[in-house]
């Protein structure tokens, strides 16, 4: 349904805190803590997470599946996967970071 990165991203992109999401969502501070601090998808009570989704989507975040079209228009990002031999190690990302 929506992965911790996902809802960080989201965040970001809106300009929100998770205290914001919070009250958006009708949901509590330590539930979106301890949503975004999962690991890959986010598990919990399905109507709290449709309530997070729906909080998202009317700020104007369009969230996409892994393998899924967008069906919006607008400015965004999308996280891709790349493959072994283009990952990065830490040091040539901080060097490159740097120039």
């Amino acid at each position: 349904m929506i992965t911790s990165q996902q809802m960080k991203a989201a965040r970001a992109l809106l300009g929100i805190d998770q205290k914001q999401l919070a009250g958006l969502a009708g949901v509590s501070l330590p539930t979106i803590q301890r949503m975004e601090a999962s690991d890959g998808q986010v598990r919990g009570v399905v109507d709290t997470l449709v309530r997070v989704i729906s909080a998202l989507e009317q700020g104007g975040v369009e969230l996409i599946g892994d393998d899924s079209p967008s069906q919006g228009r607008g400015r965004g990002v999308r996280l891709r996967e790349v493959t072994s031999s283009a990952n990065r190690t830490d040091k040539g990302m901080s060097e490159n970071a740097r120039k």
